[in-house]
């Protein structure tokens, strides 16, 4: 089996050129499903680069690798997905920790893939990973289902993205050319999507990465209401993310969604699947009311409260179950996305379980701006974890 994956891997070599995502789609399409093959395992890479603006004129001084690896969709069913790992080049005390840093928002095309934007100086979160691998850390970053590889991404689905988190890890270690530990310490990193991706991770880390040495997580604004969420961006100047996560639950639940839509919404819809990263959506749709894209002038949010939609919401929400690790929760209280209320009550659900979580709230204003709170935060609370202090709680 390990033969046939190197084989096909090498008849179809990923590459950072135009013709990637095609190649990323049909090494997926036969995508082998052996029980002989593990989630993690690496199935193709190549050199990469990480350049911090789109003209280059700043290389971060890392080895780079993108890779693809196994992981498995919402239903069980191994898929492949894409991803980045990255080891500086400063040196750091045996064995090296490695960060799984789980992206925030980046789109729903191909082209958004944070692999991609970040060989393009493209990524908006670069500095957050620089800053990470300014430690020390090995850092892996994943592009989830569907960037890169077959479909529709499937954003906002909490158990997916939870899962290719922490094959990212796996898949790391098992990457030759990073030269990192196969057992060493690791950490959970994320902010808003990559927030509840992390958080996501937390929850199911000890059932299916169980041998994974997580030391810590830092979870930072997650979006674990989907409905107090919607409620939120419709109509915002992010309201581009509501209609994202419509998106990507039609995908990762088999919904056709263009019933709900009048000629405007498909047009939207499309040109959001198709064409515009997180930056270009926020520019071209800020305040798009949802009502406006639907046949019958009912908001989108309303559909949340129905089947199947209501059920498939219920079943993206965070706080059902315990991580067995420490959490570091950070969350501005004049977020404009995300409410502070939401992770509040993220942090209380854990707490009642009997997890160990520090909830730590900031006056930083604006979603976007706060990302830096939790950086702030988050960098000496994981030197900490990996110093083997006791954490700290809040509950």
């Amino acid at each position: 089996m390990a033969t046939f994956i190197a084989a096909i891997a090498a008849a179809l070599p990923l590459t950072l050129s135009p013709g990637t995502a095609a190649a990323d789609r049909q090494l997926s399409r036969e995508l082998p499903t052996s029980p002989a093959a593990d989630n993690g395992d690496v199935m193709s890479s190549e050199p990469g680069a990480f350049y911090l603006d789109p003209l280059k004129a700043f290389k971060v001084k890392a080895n780079v690798h993108r890779i693809m690896y196994r992981t498995t969709d919402r239903v069980g069913k191994s898929i492949a997905v894409t991803g980045t790992v990255l080891t500086p080049r400063t040196p750091h005390h045996d064995p090296r920790p490695i960060i799984a840093f789980a992206p925030g928002t980046q789109g729903l095309a191909d082209k958004c893939a944070p692999s991609r934007q970040m060989a393009e100086g493209t990524e908006y979160e670069a500095l957050p990973i620089k800053k990470l691998l300014d430690q020390g850390y090995a850092v892996v970053v994943t592009d989830y289902q569907g960037l890169g590889t077959p479909g529709v991404h499937t954003y906002m689905n909490r158990e997916v993205q939870g899962r290719a988190v922490l094959d990212s890890i796996r898949a790391a270690q098992h990457l030759d050319e990073a030269d990192l530990p196969d057992a060493g310490p690791v950490a959970l990193y994320g902010y808003s999507q990559g927030g509840g991706a992390a958080a996501s991770a937390a929850e199911l880390a000890h059932t299916y990465a169980p041998e994974l040495k997580i030391k810590g997580a830092v979870v930072g604004a997650p979006p674990a209401d989907m409905n107090k969420v919607a409620d939120s961006l419709d109509g915002s100047a992010y309201s581009a993310f509501f209609n994202y996560a419509l998106s990507g639950l039609a995908a990762g639940y088999g919904v056709d969604i263009a019933p709900y839509l009048n000629a405007r919404g498909e047009r939207v819809t499309s040109d959001l699947r198709d064409n515009q990263c997180t930056t270009q959506a926020i520019g071209k749709y800020p305040f798009l009311q949802s009502r406006f894209l639907t046949v019958d002038g009912r908001p989108l949010t309303e559909r949340l409260k129905h089947a199947p939609w209501n059920t498939i919401v219920a079943e993206q929400q965070l706080g059902k179950r315990k991580p067995a690790l420490p959490i570091l929760l950070s969350h501005s209280v004049l977020d404009d996305v995300i409410p502070h209320q939401v992770g509040k009550n993220l942090a209380a659900d854990w707490c009642r379980q009997g997890a160990t979580v520090k909830f730590a709230s900031n006056y930083i204003p604006t979603h976007i701006a706060a990302t830096e709170g939790t950086v702030a935060e988050g960098i000496p609370w994981l030197a900490d974890r990996f110093s083997g202090k006791a954490a700290p709680s809040t509950c």
